[in-house]
C-alpha cells in the first residue's frame, strides 16, 4: 500500500480519525485548556495556542461594547503579546461547525498556512482538524 502525502486543500479538514485518541498528548492539552477556558468563563468559545517554544495561551470570547474578538483571535493577541514568534498548533471549542476564515487568518499570520487548528465542540469531542490556510 502507498502512503500520500498529499495535503487537503488550504483551509480544508485532513481525512483520518478525528478521535481523541488520534490527538497527540500536546494537542489534546490545547483541547482541553480550551475547552476549560470555556466553561471557567462561561464564554461562547475557548481558544489555546502553541507557540514554537512549547508555551501554551489560553483564552476565551471577548465580547465588549467596544472591543469583539473570537477566543481564538484573542489567544493568537496573547501569544503576540507575549513574544511567540510562531505557533506550532492551535484548538478551539465551539458550538460552531468550522473555525472561521479570520480566525484561521489570525493563526496563519503568526504560525503559517500548515499550522494545524482543531475544532472541537462544547464537550471536547474533536470535530474538524484544519490548517490555517
Amino acid at each position: 500500500m502507498t502512503q500520500s502525502n498529499e495535503q487537503p486543500p488550504a483551509g480544508q479538514a485532513a481525512s483520518g480519525d478525528l478521535s481523541a485518541e488520534a490527538l497527540s498528548a500536546e494537542d489534546r492539552k490545547i483541547v482541553t485548556l480550551a475547552r476549560s477556558a470555556r466553561a471557567r468563563n462561561g464564554v461562547a468559545e475557548g481558544a489555546a495556542v502553541r507557540d514554537e517554544t512549547g508555551r501554551t495561551y489560553v483564552a476565551g470570547t471577548v465580547d465588549l461594547p467596544s472591543l469583539r474578538l473570537s477566543a481564538l483571535r484573542t489567544a493568537v493577541a496573547m501569544a503576540v503579546a507575549s513574544g511567540a514568534t510562531s505557533l506550532e498548533a492551535a484548538a478551539v471549542v465551539s458550538g460552531a461547525e468550522t473555525a472561521t476564515e479570520e480566525d484561521r487568518a489570525a493563526v496563519r499570520d503568526l504560525g503559517g498556512a500548515a499550522t494545524p487548528v482543531l475544532l472541537a465542540g462544547p464537550d471536547g469531542t474533536l470535530r474538524t482538524r484544519v490548517t490555517a490556510g
